[in-house]
C-alpha cells in the first residue's frame, strides 16, 4: 500500500480507546414525497468499534445507503431523521448545526459515494478536485499539494497518477472515476470511512487492490470502515460484523462467520444462497439438480416474506430467482455447441449476427506525440441467439468496443457487419432499422435516464420515437415491461431521483427491451443490482434469449456474472484481445496469465459458506 499519511501527522487519539466509534440507536429516517411520507429507515441500531469494519448488506431500496448518509448528514432535502440518535465519538450528530458537520465531513468521516459519474465535477481536472479536499482540511500546503495529489491517486490504484491528475472525469473510465472518488475519501486519513458500494464500478483485480488498501488502513491506521454493499459474500470477506437490512429494518446482526454459517432470518438465508462465492460456481452438464433448483427458488421466495416497512419496489417472485439453465444457456455437448468468437477452436460455424474484424480505435493524447490505442485489432463474432461476454479491467477497451458496435463512436480502422451488412456504409433507412434492432443497456443508471421524465415516459420513449403501436398499445407495452423487470406499476409516476440505483438500472433494461431488438449490447447491466434482483434480471435476459432468439454482447468486470450468463468469453487487456474461448474453457482452463489473474481476484471465492449454501 502506498503511504498517504502526511509527514508529521497522526490520527487523533480518543480519550477512551475502548468506547465505540459509532453508535446508531433506534434510527428512523422519513422522506416527504408527492405521495406522502415514506419511512425509509425504521428503528435501526448497530455499533461500530474503533479500528474495525462493519458492513451493511441488503437489496436495493433496503435503506442501507440512507442509513449511511444519515450518519454523515447528507440526506436529501426532503429527508430527515425523525427519531433515534447517531453517536460519533460520543457526540450526537443529529443535533449538530451544519457548520459543525462540515468540519467533520472529510476530515473525521470520509465518504466514498456510490455513483462515480455524478460525484465528480465534469469541468474540473481530477487533480484539482483531490487538491481541494487536501487544502480545505489542512492536509497539504500550496507548496506540496501536487505531490500529495499524486500520492493519494497512486494509493487509490491509478497508474501514471501525475498525468491522470491533469485529466477531466470524462477522460476516465467508470472504474477510474470510482478510484478518483476513493482517493478523495481517503485523502484526509479519516477516523471513519463510509464506503457506499465502493467497488461496484471496478474490475475484480482493482477491486481487490482497493479493498486490501481499506483493510490495511483499518489494521495499521486505526481507521474504522462502514461498508455498504449488496453482496453478502463480499461483505463477509471484508468485515468482521454484518448488519442485514430489508425494507428499512435491521433484520439480523452478528459476526460475519456466524451469519454465513448459521443465518437465522429467512432473508439472510436467501442472501447467503445468492452470494457470488456460491453463484459463481458454473453448473456443469447435469449438475443443476432438483435440490439446487429448490434452494435457489427459496432464495427468491424468501425476499417477499420479510419486513413490513413500505418500499418502492416489489419483487416479482412468480418464478424463482435462479440461474438460467435452459435454451441458449443450457450445457452443450461438442456436437451441438455453437460457434465461438474468432480465435476459439471449434469447427462448426453457424450464422453470426455480428462479425468484427481488426477493429481499432486510436485517440490523440493531449500534450503527447504518442497515440492511445483504446482498442487494437479486435476480432470476434457474435453467433445468433448466443451471449458473448467481454471481460477485463477498467480501461481495457471493453466499452470502447461496444460503443463502436453501437455506432456511438467511429472506429479508426477495421470492419463490423450486422446481419451481413457493413455497419460503416449504412444509409439513412438502414441506420434507422439498425437502431431499432440493436439496443444498448448502459453501465450507469444515473446519467442514462432523463431526470425530468417520469419512468413511464422514459420506458415509452423508444416506442414513441419509432411510432410503434397506438397510444393504448404503447401504454400496455410499458406495463408489461415493468412486470418483466420486477418493478411495481406505481413506479411509473415517479422520477429517476425517487428510485434506488438498482431500480433505475431496471428501468434502463425495460427501455432497452421496448422495441424487442435482436441484439442487445449490455454494458455492465447488473453492476448496480443486489444479488437477488441480479439473478432475476439474468434469468429474464436468458428467458428472452430463449423465447425471442436474442443475441447479447455482454460487457462486465464481474466474472461471477459472466460465468452465469455467457456462452463465450473474450478477455481484453490494454485494448487487445488476449484470450477467446467458450465460457467453460476460460473458467476451467484459462490459458493466458492475465485471465488467471482475473479469476484469482473474484471476491468471496475463498469463503467457507457452510451447509446452507453448499
Amino acid at each position: 500500500m502506498t503511504d498517504i499519511t502526511p509527514a508529521g501527522s497522526a490520527a487523533a487519539q480518543p480519550e477512551n480507546p475502548d468506547a465505540p466509534l459509532l453508535e446508531v440507536r433506534n434510527l428512523a429516517v422519513t422522506f416527504r414525497t408527492t405521495h406522502g411520507e415514506v419511512h425509509a429507515v425504521e428503528d435501526a441500531s448497530f455499533t461500530l468499534r474503533r479500528g474495525s469494519a462493519l458492513a451493511i448488506v441488503g437489496e436495493s431500496g433496503s435503506g442501507k445507503s440512507t442509513t449511511a448518509m444519515a450518519c454523515i448528514g447528507l440526506l436529501p432535502g426532503n429527508g430527515r431523521v425523525t427519531s433515534g440518535s447517531i453517536l460519533f465519538e460520543g457526540q450526537d450528530l443529529t443535533t449538530l448545526p451544519e457548520a459543525k458537520m462540515r468540519s467533520i465531513r472529510g476530515r473525521a468521516i470520509g465518504l466514498v459515494p456510490q455513483d462515480p459519474m455524478s460525484n465528480l465535477n465534469p469541468v474540473t481536472k481530477i487533480g484539482t478536485q483531490v487538491a481541494e479536499t487536501l487544502l480545505v482540511h489542512g492536509m497539504a500546503t500550496k507548496k506540496n499539494v501536487r505531490q500529495r495529489v499524486i500520492e493519494v491517486l497512486t494509493a487509490a490504484g491509478l497508474p501514471d497518477a501525475g498525468e491522470r491528475a491533469k485529466q477531466y472525469p470524462h477522460e476516465f473510465s467508470g472504474g477510474m472515476r470510482q478510484r478518483a472518488l476513493i482517493a478523495i475519501g481517503l485523502a484526509c486519513q479519516p477516523r471513519l470511512l463510509i464506503a457506499d458500494e465502493p467497488t461496484s464500478a471496478l474490475d475484480v483485480t482493482v477491486q481487490r487492490t482497493i479493498l486490501d488498501q481499506i483493510e490495511t488502513m483499518t489494521e495499521q491506521l486505526g481507521t474504522s470502515v462502514l461498508l455498504i454493499t449488496h453482496d453478502l459474500g463480499l461483505a463477509a470477506e471484508r468485515a468482521s460484523q454484518l448488519v442485514v437490512m430489508h425494507r428499512g429494518r435491521v433484520v439480523e446482526t452478528g459476526p460475519a462467520d456466524q451469519l454465513l454459517n448459521d443465518p437465522q432470518h429467512p432473508y439472510t438465508q436467501s442472501l447467503v444462497r445468492a452470494a457470488p462465492s456460491v453463484a459463481a460456481v458454473r453448473l456443469s452438464p447435469g449438475a443443476f439438480t432438483a435440490d439446487a433448483a429448490s434452494r435457489l427458488e427459496l432464495a427468491g421466495a424468501a425476499v417477499t416474506e420479510q419486513g413490513a416497512g413500505p418500499a418502492v419496489e416489489t419483487l416479482d417472485t412468480s418464478e424463482p430467482a435462479a440461474l438460467h439453465t435452459g435454451g441458449a444457456h443450457a450445457a452443450t455437448t461438442s456436437s451441438d455447441r455453437p460457434a465461438p468468437p474468432a480465435g476459439a477452436a471449434t469447427p462448426a460455424v453457424p450464422a453470426n449476427i455480428v462479425e468484427i474484424r481488426d477493429l481499432t480505435k486510436v485517440y490523440k493524447r493531449r500534450g503527447s506525440k504518442e497515440d492511445f490505442y483504446a482498442a487494437k485489432n479486435v476480432t470476434l463474432d457474435i453467433p445468433r441467439g448466443q451471449t458473448v461476454a467481454i471481460v477485463g479491467e477498467s480501461g481495457s477497451g471493453k466499452t470502447t468496443t461496444a460503443r463502436m458496435l453501437l455506432k456511438l463512436i467511429e472506429p479508426t480502422s477495421g470492419t463490423m457487419t450486422f446481419d451481413g451488412l457493413d455497419v460503416a456504409t449504412l444509409d439513412k433507412a438502414q441506420l434507422n432499422d439498425f437502431r431499432q434492432r440493436v439496443q444498448p443497456i448502459f453501465q450507469d443508471p444515473y446519467s442514462s435516464l432523463n431526470p425530468m421524465f417520469t419512468i413511464e415516459r422514459i420506458v415509452e420513449e423508444p416506442l414513441n420515437a419509432y411510432k410503434r403501436g397506438s397510444k393504448k398499445e404503447r401504454a400496455a407495452r410499458v406495463r408489461e415491461l415493468m412486470d418483466q423487470v420486477s418493478l411495481p406499476q406505481n413506479a411509473l409516476r415517479r422520477y429517476p431521483a425517487e428510485l434506488s440505483g438498482g431500480q433505475r438500472q431496471r428501468v434502463a433494461i425495460a427501455r432497452a427491451l421496448a422495441l424487442k431488438p435482436e441484439l442487445i449490447v449490455c454494458d455492465e447491466p447488473v453492476s448496480a443490482l443486489d444479488v437477488l434482483v441480479q439473478a432475476q434480471i439474468l434469468k429474464l435476459l436468458g428467458d428472452l434469449q430463449s423465447e425471442l432468439g436474442l443475441s447479447y454482447l455482454f460487457i462486465s468486470h464481474d466474472l461471477a456474472v459472466v460465468r452465469l450468463i455467457s456462452d463465450y468469453v473474450c478477455v481484453m487487456k490494454d485494448g487487445e484481445l488476449v484470450e477467446a474461448a467458450s465460457s467453460e474453457e476460460v473458467f476451467q482452463n484459462p490459458r493466458h496469465p492475465y485471465t488467471r489473474k482475473l479469476l484469482a481476484s473474484i471476491p468471496g471465492n475463498e469463503l467457507n459458506i457452510g451447509e446452507l449454501a453448499s
